[in-house]
């Protein structure tokens, strides 16, 4: 695991954009893991920015996200579709059928985990998954607990879970308690990881990433375990790990 130590969100964002763009370029058939929330929207909009100054094409990219919240449509404000079409897919040459993200209204549910572990499969994987980190470690959806061994599946949200996205929507009530979620052994198949993190409410998860045994009860321990991850973090949140701090 590699530790990229950057002085704040915006270098993290560029830093991460930067790598992102390089891959795409050097590959424009490219397979891209995405993820939603916060952290990301600085890189996305880097990733706009050049794609409007320099021209960086995304024609030929294929995109699949971490999750989708159970009972939201792709119309709903609130979904990681709507998320993702707004602040990223409507602003580059992309197009919509390739890029994926779990189908939270499907009739059938675990058929839809079915298949989109299928769809990921054959598309030859993913060449680089970006990912965030929970306070409780979660990467995805996939709360403590999450075997090690899961691939994409339904999952009920941790209470801290649902406070932490509540700021998403009028009030708590409003989040839903189930996600569908590529599960642990997807991600880990992923060729590379990009985790980024940014400010000191991440620093005990990242403390906990960079010291924790591989445990299930920290998901994101896993990561430790696999051969090309790059942990793009700031100062701050590498506040709490002495080595980095």
């Amino acid at each position: 695991m590699e530790i990229i130590k950057v002085t704040n969100y915006e270098e993290m964002s560029k830093t991460a954009a930067d790598y992102i763009i390089t891959m795409v370029r050097q590959f424009p058939d490219a397979t891209l893991g995405l993820a939603t929330g916060g952290t990301p929207v600085g890189t996305y909009k880097r990733l706009i920015e050049d794609h409007q100054d320099n021209k960086t094409s995304y024609k030929k990219v294929t995109t699949f996200n971490l999750d989708e919240y159970i009972g939201l449509s792709g119309e709903n404000p609130q979904s990681y579709r709507y998320f993702m079409d707004s602040v990223l897919f409507n602003h580059l040459d992309i197009q919509k059928v390739n890029t994926f993200i779990p189908n939270g209204t499907a009739l059938d549910l675990e058929k839809e985990c079915l298949n989109y572990e299928n769809k990921l499969k054959n598309h030859g994987g993913i060449g680089l998954q970006i990912l965030g980190i929970g306070n409780n470690g979660h990467i995805g959806f996939n709360e403590p607990g999450t075997a090690f061994s899961s691939n994409t599946h339904i999952v009920d949200l941790a209470d801290s879970t649902i406070k932490a996205n509540a700021r998403y929507f009028n009030n708590i009530e409003e989040v839903p308690n189930q996600a569908i979620t590529m599960g642990i052994s997807t991600i880990m198949q992923c060729r590379e990881i990009l985790l980024l993190a940014s400010g000191e409410a991440k620093a005990d998860a990242i403390q906990q990433l960079l010291g924790k045994e591989v445990n299930e009860h920290f998901p994101a321990s896993i990561l430790r375990s696999h051969p090309n991850v790059k942990v793009i973090a700031d100062e701050a949140a590498l506040s709490a790990s002495k080595v980095w701090a």
